[in-house]
């Protein structure tokens, strides 16, 4: 859940900043304080430690944080995808140096991190080769294809490359 988490809250982060947020700002937004609940009226009177205000919180841990940036970019993929059907030409090579940024940090790690980061790499080089396909295409044809067609030859090299992948 913690991942699922950190992946919409940073994908709404990339939207609005075009940058990746960090763990210490996804954290300082799960610190809750008691003058931010809105309902106290249903405090139970039998323990007195509900009685005494107190301040919850929930920490991201460096793993859940890594796991749920890799998530991100499955959907920074399918964001670079659906811009170039908008006629956005100019999104998916933002995405491109972006997504090569958080590949290259990612290959710092390595075999070095816990599995489950190893797995996801995988993912995450997919989806990056998809990006950097997606600009390929459209710095080598994008001025011979429409633009209401280039979403459609995106669709078809997306599930080519799926398909390749597997057979692999």
């Amino acid at each position: 859940g913690l991942q699922e988490y950190v992946e919409a809250v940073s994908f709404q982060y990339f939207i609005k900043t075009r940058s990746l947020i960090s763990i210490e700002d996804i954290n300082k937004q799960l610190i809750f304080k008691p003058e931010d609940r809105e309902d106290t009226s249903m405090v139970n009177v039998f323990n007195y430690r509900d009685l005494i205000p107190h301040t919850l919180s929930l920490k991201v841990t460096p793993v859940d944080y890594l796991l749920g940036v890799a998530d991100l970019t499955g959907e920074l993929m399918r964001l670079c995808i659906s811009s170039v059907g908008n006629g956005d030409i100019d999104t998916p090579f933002e995405l491109s140096q972006f997504l090569r940024q958080i590949y290259d940090g990612f290959t710092f790690i390595g075999n070095t991190g816990p599995y489950e980061v190893s797995k996801k790499l995988y993912t995450l080089k997919q989806s990056l080769a998809k990006v950097e396909n997606a600009c390929y295409t459209l710095k080598v044809r994008g001025s011979e294809i429409p633009k209401h067609v280039l979403v459609d030859v995106f669709s078809t090299k997306t599930e080519l490359i799926d398909h390749e992948e597997c057979l692999s």
